[in-house]
């Protein structure tokens, strides 16, 4: 496979797992991430195991137009094609309504969603001009179809996801290229969840070695979203076997949310 995948956020955690699992299926990745000491360690520890050429790691600020496009030509020289982006960026911070700072609130919007637009955009010219029937795939949460307690800046920058998602599909149609958001459960392992943990067991009520508990408690299938289950879905929804699907906002929430 000449196909190149380009994650944004691949620096760390989710993504740098999405980074080898696309690797492992087969593409040429791309490693963007703020921190680039980051994405290079992840690029140089692909390389190491699946051979050098294969990865290749950027420096990009998703929420700075300039950073955005300057990542754009610098991918377009490394790797002279883009097949799939991932947008796996994201930041959450806790508050209650009343007491949520506009700067926080602002800086979920621009991450979360505003570095999507600014990806998407660079780098579907490039599938456009190539005549590559390319895939976009957001990484979403559950939190962007229903709403979330004490994380109203996520949550709203999630929902906005959907309809940009759904709205970039239809401008990408015409050119075959397919557009998703995947709608993730708790990633209870992950910095981010653990990050929160007092938080949420202040708004909960318990313990904070009870939060993860609890949220197990709410999903039918009785456990957490794992990375492999964001990956299983990411490569369907980036393959030929998904061609005639776009627009779409999917559930990887154990049954957690189902619509």
């Amino acid at each position: 496979m000449d196909q190149v995948a380009v994650v944004i956020g691949g620096g760390q955690t989710l993504g740098a797992y999405l980074c080898e699992g696309l690797v492992d299926a087969g593409y040429r990745v791309a490693v963007a991430d703020l921190n680039e000491a980051n994405a290079k360690k992840v690029a140089n520890e692909i390389n190491s195991q699946y051979g050098e050429g294969t990865a290749s790691g950027f420096k990009v600020d998703a929420t700075n137009e300039q950073s955005v496009e300057a990542l754009a030509r610098a991918i377009d020289e490394t790797f002279k094609r883009v097949d799939l982006l991932v947008y796996s960026a994201g930041v959450a911070k806790a508050a209650p309504i009343t007491q949520f700072m506009l700067n926080d609130f602002d800086l979920s919007l621009q991450i979360n969603l505003v570095g999507y637009f600014l990806c998407a955009r660079e780098f579907s010219r490039l599938m456009i001009r190539d005549g590559i029937k390319g895939r976009i795939i957001q990484i979403n949460s559950k939190s962007g179809k229903v709403g979330s307690k004490h994380n109203s800046g996520y949550s709203a920058a999630k929902f906005g996801g959907v309809g940009l998602t759904q709205s970039i599909a239809l401008d990408l149609a015409e050119y075959g290229i397919t557009v998703h958001s995947l709608m993730l459960g708790n990633l209870l392992k992950s910095p981010m969840f653990q990050s929160l943990i007092p938080q949420y067991a202040e708004k909960i009520g318990i313990e904070p070695e009870q939060v993860e508990q609890y949220y197990i408690d709410k999903v039918p299938l009785k456990r957490g979203c794992d990375y492999q289950d964001v990956l299983n879905i990411l490569l369907f929804y980036a393959s030929d076997k998904a061609a005639y699907c776009t627009g779409q906002s999917i559930n990887v929430t154990g049954g957690q949310v189902m619509f």
